[in-house]
C-alpha cells in the first residue's frame, strides 16, 4: 500500500510514520529553570548525532518547559529510561505548570550532576550531562506551534556499575526501553554483534 502523510481519509486509521521509524531512544530530559525549579519530561524525538565531539539532539514541538529552561540556561541532562522506570517516565509526561517539579510528581529522587547544574534521575542507570550548542528552528504545519531542534555536546557521562558487564554497558541487561509508534514501547531483551566487512 501507499500512504500520503498529508491526507486524512485513508485505509490506515493512524499515521504509521512514527511506528516505522522505530525503535527510538527516549529523550528523558531534566533541566532547571532560571529560578532553580527542576523539570523532567520525556521527548519522543531524541538521538546521538555524532561522536567527535559527542553530541545529542532532541526536537521540541512548541515552547515546552524543558525547551524554555534549556534555552535560558544552556544545560540539561539526558536520563536513560529502563523497564523499571516506564511508569515514572510516563508520569513526568503530564502537562504541568513551569513551577511544578516533575521529579516529585513521579516519585523520583534527584542526584547531583558533575559538570552541569540540572540534577539527574537518581534511579536511572545512566545519564548524559549536556551543554547547549545551538537551537535550530524547524518548519511547522501548525501556525500556532513552532518546532525546534536542540543540539548539545555531552560534557559528562554517568553509568551505574550494575549496568556494566565485561567492561561494556549492556543494554539488554539494563533492559533499556525505547519508543515505538502510537502508544507502544519496547524493551531491549536480546542483542547480537555484527562487525563490518574488511
Amino acid at each position: 500500500m501507499h500512504f500520503d502523510p498529508d491526507a486524512i481519509d485513508q485505509a490506515l486509521k493512524h499515521n504509521p510514520i512514527k511506528a516505522l521509524v522505530a525503535p527510538r531512544p527516549i529523550g528523558w530530559i531534566s533541566s532547571l529553570s532560571p529560578g532553580g525549579t527542576a523539570n523532567l519530561a520525556p521527548y519522543s524525538f531524541f538521538n546521538l548525532i555524532c561522536d567527535a565531539p559527542y553530541m545529542v539532539m532532541f526536537a521540541s514541538s512548541g515552547h515546552k518547559d524543558s525547551f524554555n529552561n534549556v534555552r535560558a540556561t544552556g544545560e540539561f541532562v539526558w536520563n536513560l529510561v529502563t523497564e523499571n522506570l516506564v511508569h515514572e517516565m510516563n508520569a513526568s509526561a503530564g502537562h504541568y505548570g513551569p513551577t511544578v517539579d516533575e521529579f516529585a510528581i513521579a516519585g523520583l529522587e534527584k542526584a547531583p550532576s558533575h559538570k552541569v547544574r540540572p540534577p539527574r534521575v537518581a534511579q536511572a542507570l545512566a545519564a548524559l550531562e549536556c551543554q547547549l550548542d545551538q537551537i535550530v528552528p524547524l518548519k511547522s504545519d501548525d501556525a500556532g506551534r513552532c518546532n525546534s531542534l536542540v543540539i548539545a555536546s555531552v560534557r559528562h557521562v554517568f553509568i551505574d556499575d550494575a549496568a556494566i558487564l565485561s567492561g561494556r554497558f549492556d543494554a539488554a541487561h539494563a533492559r533499556t526501553t525505547a519508543r515505538l509508534g502510537y502508544f507502544d514501547y519496547t524493551v531491549v531483551e536480546d542483542t547480537f554483534e555484527l562487525k563490518r566487512p574488511g
